[in-house]
């Protein structure tokens, strides 16, 4: 127990160390690594759970891949390939991300604020 609290404490204290923009959006997508996600929902006080994870996944391979984020339509047809009709919902986003996939999902996978929120539905 212990040993996580430290290195919770240990990742907030480098996202703390990191540029970011007045709502936490890191202002260099490289700067972002995985041990930072859990920091990022901590802030939010959400919980990480797997199915966040894999949209967090999702978005960083969709980055490192095309130099752009996502836009939300693009995510939810890969959750109807992977996750089924029932999944790829915008309620099921909002579920996930309540403040929306532009302003918490984007930011936990270490993007810039989107210049436009159009990536949330």
């Amino acid at each position: 127990m212990t040993l996580t609290l430290n290195a919770r404490t240990r990742d907030i204290r480098r996202l703390a160390q990191l540029d970011r923009d007045e709502e936490g959006f890191l202002l260099d997508a490289h700067d972002w690594h995985p041990d930072l996600v859990e920091a990022f929902a901590a802030e939010d006080g959400l919980e990480l759970t797997q199915e966040r994870c894999e949209i967090i996944h999702y978005i960083r391979v969709y980055f490192e891949e095309n130099l752009s984020v996502p836009e939300a339509r693009t995510l939810l047809k890969h959750l109807y390939v992977i996750r089924g009709k029932d999944k790829a919902t915008r309620r099921y986003l909002y579920q996930l991300f309540p403040r929306g996939y532009g302003q918490q999902a984007c930011k936990f996978a270490g993007m810039r604020k989107p210049r436009k929120l159009m990536l949330d539905v």
